[in-house]
């Protein structure tokens, strides 16, 4: 079993909101006024996922919110889990963002395990969220739950002194956590569709990945100077927004988001024009992104994210988005989660 780690204690009088992650942009970002999170500290997996803890400390937290993904845990741990919650009365709010799992040929066992999780959360929850009317659609054909379509919020504003460069193609491939094979097919789509559209490529790893090892043909692609390599990690949302600003284009993995993407987001928010993976309901999101074919088993379709970048960089770039009204949008996101965390709190009570 996974290392579990105590919670850290909140201000008392505020409504005590367990979450799942502990720690997550997305969860800081509609944590409403009068609640505090009751979250784990990093590196170590929830406390909250613990049935026995979970049993042993309901009365010290008011609602469960859990991001909807694959859970740390197996089948039967999960069916402990879910039913502790059932017995315990805590209130449970599922946000869901991935409704696929993860990729790649092997990934076949990890995506029923994703699917069980799914079913489980789904039946449990007190209240389901989703971020865009198309996911919740296939919540309900899939799982006859009516989820509330809540906006994704903005996670950072730009920075003012950050200009783009014009036709300039970012590719994020972050710790390399895609599908093994999949990170030279994406190299390749980008890089063609770069060139092809008049611009070059600049291609981000994370510093700790063993390139030599992984993708010998990445740095090989640098020396010869076909495309520009950078090793570096954002510390937070800021950091990605004023990264993505460079870029005229961004081209996510598929494992940045298959259903939908907090990088949407941030492009958004910076003004560059998305690059996502087929499939999900990025464009329930933003309207402003190009898809590419992707198939979660056989991986990128080179050809299409050539196309895919070629449209996005002879696109005008987008205008960044209003602060204003991002500003107002994650102000009633916050009021929603408010909402739903005061009634389930209530309904608890009053049993």
């Amino acid at each position: 079993m996974s290392e579990i780690v105590v919670p850290r204690p909140g201000p008392a009088g505020h409504l005590r909101v367990a979450t799942v992650p502990g720690e997550h942009p997305y969860l800081d970002a509609v944590l409403p006024d009068g609640a505090v999170r009751v979250a784990a500290d990093t590196g170590g997996r929830s406390v909250w996922l613990d049935a026995g803890y979970l049993t042993a400390h309901a009365a010290e937290v008011d609602v469960l919110h859990v991001i909807a993904g694959s859970l740390p845990m197996s089948p039967s741990d999960t069916d402990a889990w879910t039913t502790a919650v059932r017995r315990t009365g805590v209130p449970l709010v599922v946000t869901v963002f991935d409704l696929l799992g993860p990729d790649g040929a092997d990934a076949g066992p990890a995506r029923s395990r994703h699917r069980a999780h799914l079913r489980a959360l789904m039946a449990t929850a007190e209240v389901v969220l989703t971020l865009t009317p198309g996911a919740a659609d296939e919540i309900a054909d899939r799982f006859d739950r009516t989820a509330i379509v809540v906006a994704h919020p903005s996670l950072a504003g730009p920075a003012l002194d950050v200009g783009r460069e014009t036709r300039l193609v970012g590719l994020e491939l972050g710790r390399l956590t895609a599908a093994p094979g999949w990170a030279a097919d994406l190299v390749h789509g980008a890089l063609s569709g770069a060139v092809s559209g008049g611009g070059r490529l600049c291609v981000d790893v994370h510093p700790d990945v063993d390139l030599d090892a992984q993708l010998p043909e990445l740095p090989a692609l640098a020396r010869a100077g076909e495309l520009e390599l950078r090793r570096t990690w954002p510390a937070d949302p800021a950091e990605c927004v004023r990264r993505l600003q460079e870029l005229h284009v961004c081209v996510l993995p598929p494992d940045a988001g298959r259903t939908h993407s907090g990088w949407v987001e941030m492009c958004r928010d910076a003004g560059t024009r998305a690059v996502v993976p087929g499939g999900g309901h990025h464009r329930g999101q933003w309207s402003d992104v190009v898809a590419y074919g992707c198939d979660p088993q056989t991986g990128p379709d080179t050809a299409s994210l050539t196309s895919a970048v070629v449209a996005a960089l002879t696109r005008p770039a987008p205008a960044r988005a209003d602060r204003a009204h991002r500003v107002e949008q994650r102000e009633a996101v916050r009021q929603v989660h408010a909402r739903v965390y005061d009634q389930v709190a209530a309904d608890r009570a009053a049993v």
